[in-house]
């Protein structure tokens, strides 16, 4: 696991004092080692996180005749055999790394070929001197992040925005566009980014860089072809498959072990794996406590169990570093936790497995249709699927107008189309997890020139309209994995964990997990009796009853209780009242909100911390950028005791 910075740029002269900074401010991605080519038109970074082929693996890598170069981010998990057919087929290794591999399968099969052969997460980098070309690509789901900006005949590409700051053309600009969007979702949902001119590039595609044009190419998508394997068949392989997919993933020449929650998703795929150690975060507020479930799971298969406690205190201390380390505002509160439990395992393994992807891909979010416990709601809203669509929807536009009553939600839910109603998680239908903003919302509280039309579900059309005839949940779970995962879940995964010089390993969001998932029908992922049904028959294999049953908590945060407190009150409302605030929020709104939130019920908790994150995100690149990076451009202090000790290579 590494990072990697470029650019395309043949009026630069020094590139190599140039890319030197811009790897300077990843070196949290990769203490191990660095390295770094130039010519006359490109500069490629890299930073090393040693995984595999300790000694020898370190980046770039060259062909046999030194015309084609690459850095690479990420792990290719079948890469054996596809060594094992280029050396058959004469090519020439030089290092036992899954690096290697993607040069040489580019030159064999071509960037179209070598992606659809490969298993893993990645970002990589191709420069071709024979063409003059830079290629690119980004992994089928976006697990690896990489961001590009394209102007005036030069390129940047890299895994972290924060690179880009120290290349001597660019211009630190906030996107205004950007902020509203963040306001009803709790993270940066558009294309471009929050710095103006630079965009994510899209999971699944490829691109050629060639004097100064840019193509991009798809190579994968989600597809929705139900299989015909009955129920027992579908439990029996999700076990082989997921099975498989986790002893490819336990590869590594470092010690591996596993985030252990007391759901079903991290518990299955750490009773397959059966590390050595497993880790779990918990609360210094008893009402937040996983931890005690995981240890007893722990106990019962021999794992050596690590846990920590988070306290307020140091976790609101530390929430300005997180943010840095984000690159964009998200202000999911699971960033917090995982903070910590990435700081505790990097204490003690290089790789950590992590559940990630099992709720997209196996239908586990109750916004799915699972909106009520009642068993006779549940059976009369499945008889009135039944109905030919159109008066489904007929009906579910009546529903709507219908002031509120037991099972509304569930029914409505379930006949509606998703298109015109689905807003993904920016709407939990549970009370004690508010909303974030609406539209309207967001734009009152905004001066004039952050506001604009955007709608959470108007940003979703787009995608809405590539699977709209497939079945509703599938049409969510699509949605699903194109913004929420691809743009909060994976973004914190990848960041934090690198924050902390740690490599994140998902295997839910494997090719042939996915293509597997994909194909289950919807009535074995969600029915009356749970969501994620399938996974969790399957789950039983391998873990007792209780854990296979228990419901999503989805890393809870005590944000209601901290923002009660009066020092961490103190504490927001003195943000909130900085003179540049007021350039854009509507100060004296904002204030009052997270006066009524301390002095009432805790209601608007998920807003009070949307517009705090930002604030905290905004003051730490844009008004005092060289004091953020004097204080947080460094290794963490686990990290560091580990080089000095020697025992990180």
């Amino acid at each position: 696991m590494c990072g990697i910075i470029a650019f395309y740029d043949p009026k630069i002269n020094d590139k190599q004092a140039a890319i030197g900074k811009m790897m300077a401010t990843i070196k949290h991605r990769g203490p191990s080692s660095d390295g770094y080519y130039t010519n006359d038109e490109v500069a490629l970074g890299f930073r090393r996180l040693s995984i595999i082929d300790l000694r020898c693996g370190s980046q770039p890598i060259y062909n046999e005749d030194k015309t084609r170069a690459i850095i690479f981010n990420g792990e290719i998990y079948n890469f054996k055999p596809l060594r094992s057919e280029l050396i058959e087929k004469g090519h020439t290794f030089t290092t036992k790394a899954d690096t290697e591999v993607l040069l040489h399968g580019y030159e064999e099969w071509g960037m179209d070929g070598l992606l659809k052969r490969v298993r893993g997460m990645f970002a990589f980098l191709i420069w071709d001197d024979n063409n003059k070309t830079l290629y690119g690509a980004r992994d089928f789901f976006g697990i690896k992040p990489m961001y590009y900006s394209n102007q005036d005949g030069h390129l940047l590409v890299g895994s972290e925005l924060k690179s880009f700051f120290e290349y001597p053309k660019f211009k630190r600009e906030l996107n205004v566009e950007a902020v509203k969007p963040y306001l009803m979702n709790q993270y940066n949902d558009l294309d471009e980014t929050f710095f103006k001119g630079v965009y994510r590039f899209p999971a699944g595609h490829w691109f050629e860089y060639k004097d100064g044009e840019m193509q991009t190419h798809q190579y994968w998508d989600a597809e929705y072809k139900e299989n015909n394997l009955s129920f027992e068949e579908t439990v029996q392989r999700i076990n082989e498959d997921l099975k498989e997919t986790v002893d490819l993933y336990r590869n590594a020449d470092v010690p591996v072990g596993a985030f252990l929650s007391e759901g079903v998703d991290s518990s299955f795929l750490t009773s397959l794996l059966d590390p050595d150690d497993v880790f779990s975060i918990s609360f210094d507020d008893s009402t937040y406590d996983e931890a005690s479930k995981a240890k007893a799971l722990s106990d019962i298969n021999g794992w050596n169990f690590f846990s920590d406690k988070v306290d307020a205190d140091e976790a609101m201390n530390d929430f300005p570093e997180m943010q840095y380390h984000m690159d964009e505002p998200d202000s999911n509160p699971s960033i917090i936790p995982l903070w910590y439990l990435c700081k505790l395992a990097r204490k003690h393994v290089t790789v950590a497995l992590s559940g990630e992807g099992a709720d997209e891909l196996f239908a586990g979010y109750v916004n799915y249709g699972m909106h009520t416990h009642n068993d006779i709601i549940k059976v009369f809203t499945s008889e009135l699927q039944k109905l030919p669509k159109k008066r489904q929807w007929k009906l579910a536009k009546k529903l709507k107008k219908m002031p509120n009553f037991p099972g509304r939600v569930h029914m409505y839910t379930n006949l509606a189309k998703p298109s015109e109603f689905y807003v993904g998680q920016s709407v939990i239908y549970d009370m004690d997890y508010p909303t974030i903003f609406t539209s309207k919302d967001a734009n009152s509280i905004l001066q004039p020139t952050y506001r604009n039309k955007l709608t959470v579900n108007g940003i979703y059309q787009k995608d809405f309209k590539k699977v709209e005839n497939i079945d509703r949940v599938k049409q969510m779970q699509y949605i699903d994995l194109h913004h929420f995962m691809l743009n909060d879940i994976e973004q914190k995964a990848d960041k934090i964990s690198m924050a902390h010089s740690l490599e994140l390993r998902v295997p839910y969001l494997d090719k042939k997990i996915a293509e597997l998932a994909n194909s289950i029908p919807t009535k074995y992922l969600v029915n009356r009796h749970d969501t994620k049904y399938a996974l969790r028959k399957a789950s039983e294999k391998v873990l007792p009853e209780e854990w296979a049953k228990r419901p999503k908590l989805g890393f809870p945060t005590p944000i209601k209780q901290w923002l009660k407190e009066p020092r961490f009150y103190k504490q927001v409302r003195k943000l909130f009242e900085e003179d540049f605030v007021n350039d854009i929020f509507d100060q004296k709104k904002i204030i009052k909100l997270l006066d009524d939130n301390y002095n009432g019920d805790g209601s608007h908790r998920r807003q009070i911390w949307a517009i705090y994150t930002f604030l905290v995100w905004y003051k730490l690149f844009f008004v005092d950028y060289k004091g953020t990076v004097e204080k947080y451009q460094h290794v963490q202090p686990e990290v560091d005791a580990l080089i000095k000790q020697g025992k990180l290579l």
